[in-house]
């Protein structure tokens, strides 16, 4: 792996413009829901890994100028897929957990313009989602991708029964990517591990931080590979946004 201040220089010279946009991929965790022997992300559809087709869409979007992959110090197989030699790819060593290696992944880029986050195991994002939450987002306000809480909802008991139904008007799943203004990501995000918060999503430390975000409509295909029913879908998906063929599946 590069050494973080080699990356610095390197991502300095690639300014393209007064606001510039850049991605940060935290990919250190394991999925243990999973049960795999490699971390999730690794694992492969149609002959290429998840964090592929994840990175895919990032890598190629004309307005992100750098995509910061964050991987645990133990990682052996991002380094061997062809994707990690893309020119707009670096790589850094990631913390214990998800926001302390989101801010490992913030470290490393200029302290100016904005940054998307998105989960190493969410291979299904499409351009649209990406175009539509690059152009809601604005000046001081974040946003996320988010889709619509479609089924009822139950809250659980301790003992695993029913307690009651949660009203899901107004309810949404969180997606990735979710975009900020960098600095304010990273000083939120700091402060919020400072004072021992729990932080579930980068949306979480700015809601923390009365931080305004905003919910943009994102497709329900825009799944997280989480349990190993997921791939399946994960495969059906990409091959309806014909990103893989019947053919070569």
């Amino acid at each position: 792996m590069q050494a973080s201040g080699a990356l610095n220089i390197k991502i300095k010279e690639n300014h393209l413009s007064s606001n510039p946009l850049y991605a940060v991929v935290p990919a250190a965790g394991i999925g243990k829901r999973m049960g795999s022997e490699i971390p999730k992300q690794y694992l492969q559809i149609n002959q290429l890994p998840i964090i592929h087709y994840s990175l895919e869409t990032l890598v190629n979007h004309q307005q992100i100028e750098r995509v910061v992959v964050v991987l645990s110090p133990r990682d052996r197989w991002f380094e061997q897929l062809a994707i990690a030699k893309h020119p707009k790819i670096c790589v850094v060593v990631g913390g214990a957990e998800r926001a302390d290696s989101v801010l490992c992944g913030l470290k490393v880029l200029p302290q100016h313009g904005r940054v998307l986050v998105h989960d190493a195991a969410r291979p299904c994002l499409t351009v649209a989602d990406l175009d539509l939450l690059i152009e809601m987002q604005k000046e001081g306000v974040g946003a996320i991708l988010a889709s619509e809480v479609r089924d009822t909802m139950k809250r659980a008991a301790g003992n695993q029964c029913i307690d009651h139904t949660v009203e899901r008007e107004r309810l949404f799943h969180a997606l990735t990517p979710q975009l900020f203004d960098l600095p304010l990501l990273q000083h939120v995000l700091t402060a919020a591990l400072d004072q021992g918060v729990n932080i579930t999503d980068e949306a979480s430390a700015m809601e923390w931080a009365n931080h305004p975000v905003l919910l943009v409509p994102g497709r329900n295909d825009n799944i997280k590979v989480t349990r190993p029913e997921d791939l399946q879908l994960a495969t059906l998906f990409l091959t309806a946004q014909q990103r893989i063929t019947g053919e070569s599946r």
